[in-house]
This record gives C-alpha cells, structure tokens and sequence, in this order.
C-alpha cells in the first residue's frame, strides 16, 4: 500500500514538474563583509539560479464593493519542487513565457509532497 502511494506521488510530480514553463532566480538580502574595507553591509546575493517552476495567476475579487464596480486584484502564485527551499521575503526574478518579472515571495511556501506554492507579490524596488 505505502508502495503504491509513493509511486503515485512519484507520477504525479513528474506531470506537476512538465508543466513548469518558466524559470526563476532567488536571491536573498545578506550580510557581506568587504575584504578590503572590512565593513559589513546588506547586499543582495543569488542563491539560486535557473530553478524550474510556473506561475500563475487568479484574479481576487475584494470584499468591498464600491458604487460601480467590486474591486479586482492579481494573485500571483509560483510552483516549484518541494526540495528547494526559500525563505519568506526572498527575491524571485520569474522568466516565463518571454516575460521577466521580478517578486518577493510573501510567506512560508506551502509545501506538498509532489510541489510547493509560493504566494508572491510584484517587488516594488524592482517592479
């Protein structure tokens, strides 16, 4: 039975990873010390480079409704495999479809035994 339920996990990623039409770089806000100076200061590094994954996108209707229309906003979602791991905040420079875009990821990812899903926001310093 567990046998069973592993390989069906086991297919189930790989058609969840053949969907992944998009590739994405993470980098993270770190302390650097410079060698020469001897000063530390925040720097943005790369952590992780041409990662597989996909976004997508849901339109979010608001609770409030205004006198001509309900207000609409963009969710923004990225899938990836469930061995990566990236910390709440990092940044996400999305390649998918010929368009880059670059996010910050909003919070612990959801993670699944065949996927993960990140909830992302469009990165105001890069947007």
């Amino acid at each position: 039975m567990i046998k069973a339920m592993q390989a069906a996990q086991k297919a189930a990623r790989k058609a969840i990873e053949s969907t992944y039409t998009g590739v994405m770089t993470v980098s993270e806000r770190q302390s650097v010390k410079d060698p020469n100076t001897h000063i530390t200061s925040t720097k943005e590094v790369v952590v992780l480079e041409n990662q597989p994954c996909k976004l997508s996108f849901e339109t979010i209707a608001a609770t409030v409704q205004t006198d001509t229309a309900a207000a609409l906003s963009q969710g923004v979602k990225v899938f990836l495999s469930p061995d990566v791991s990236i910390k709440a905040g990092s940044k996400l420079t999305v390649t998918q479809n010929g368009v880059t875009t670059a996010y910050k990821s909003s919070g612990v990812p959801a993670v699944y035994p065949t996927h993960q899903e990140i909830m992302l926001e469009l990165s105001n310093s890069y947007a």
